[in-house]
């Protein structure tokens, strides 16, 4: 892996090199210098980030020197290495050549296990939420259906930040739990699930919508526990008639607001759908190793007797449950893109 990211880099200075070349040309008109500059800093912050990954690693050698005179250095290794998980996750993402978008819709919802599957909703709700929190990135929420005791039957949400639907793309699919649920008085461990859904955040233009193709109607909004946001209609529901998508948003007290927000979802779930029909029609295509992220599909487990969490398709596991629903996801995230990386250097390098 450490070879393919320095062939990979080294193809970025190469190409840094050009750019510079032609962005120093006089005959260089306004539209191509503007695009050329994108592209020469997105190179400029590989570079960069290959070059603090290097300075990262001579540290941690150098702590794990230390740690066999002084095991005291164990907690300077320890944050050492998790800002290298981090940096490692940057470079990969930028280093990756599919379409990002820097915001997304992401869907939760309960699956089978009743109650237990709502509570674990709510536990995915919560270590996305922290995760982005450490990323620096923002959430909105957008429209939930809680169950009153903690849990979710629905949870959706807006994260916005940078390059978050690649770090995040891979979360697609159906989450396992298994742990003695709260309600359980015989202590026999249960098997639950929650599907999430992460669909990038469109604009109109990608993703144009007929008014006369869709109903909208307003609800009054409640809020966790069923209280009431407030007492007016601003809840807004948007079904779409051609496909019967149907969509709501009610974490804004401003009916407009609420009907924007129902309308980004929408586009969303539209965009997706496009999305879909074209990797149908290219089914006979040779596909990547790893998997769809299609909701039918179990992607990770988390198993808190063993403090286990396997991800499925790549066939990683951890034994840091805790943390990692808590919040600190750069672990799994950065081998799904170490994994991705791999497939596309295979046709990239060939």
């Amino acid at each position: 892996m450490k070879e393919l990211v320095r062939s990979l880099v080294e193809k970025a200075k190469d190409r840094l090199q050009k750019l510079q070349h032609k962005l120093a040309e006089p005959s260089i008109d306004v539209e191509e210098m503007k695009k050329l500059s994108i592209e020469y800093s997105k190179l400029e912050e590989i570079v960069q980030l290959y070059e603090e990954l290097e300075e990262i690693e001579k540290e941690i050698e150098f702590w794990q020197e230390i740690m066999l005179e002084d095991s005291s250095a164990e907690r300077e290794l320890i944050r050492v290495k998790h800002e290298h998980e981090q940096k490692l996750s940057q470079l990969i993402s930028l280093l990756l050549p599919s379409k990002d978008y820097d915001s997304i819709i992401m869907e939760i919802r309960a699956g089978t296990g009743g109650e237990e599957a709502a509570l674990f909703a709510a536990d995915l709700y919560r270590m996305y939420a922290r995760y982005a929190e450490r990323k620096g990135w923002e959430v909105e929420l957008a429209d939930f259906h809680d169950t009153g005791l903690g849990g979710f039957k629905e949870v959706v949400l807006f994260i916005r930040g940078k390059s978050v639907y690649k770090q995040l793309k891979w979360e697609s699919g159906v989450h396992r739990v298994q742990r003695i649920p709260v309600t359980e008085s015989s202590g026999r461990i249960h098997t639950s699930t929650a599907t999430v859904a992460i669909l990038p955040e469109v604009t109109s233009i990608d993703v144009q919508i007929d008014p006369k193709d869709l109903e909208i109607d307003t609800f009054k909004a409640s809020g966790h526990g069923g209280q009431y946001v407030n007492k007016t209609e601003s809840a807004v529901r948007v079904v779409h008639i051609p496909t019967g998508i149907t969509v709501s948003c009610q974490s804004e007290r401003s009916q407009h607001q609420n009907r924007e927000k129902a309308l980004a979802i929408l586009r969303a779930k539209l965009f997706q759908l496009k999305q879909e029909q074209i990797l149908e029609e290219l089914s006979q295509q040779r596909r990547s190793q790893i998997k769809t992220g299609e909701r039918s599909e179990k992607i990770r487990t988390y198993n808190f007797p063993q403090n286990r969490v396997t991800d499925h398709r790549i066939d990683y596991t951890s034994y840091r449950l805790k943390e990692i629903l808590n919040g600190d996801l750069d672990e799994i995230i950065s081998k799904l893109l170490e994994f991705e990386l791999i497939e596309n250097a295979k046709r990239i390098l060939s």
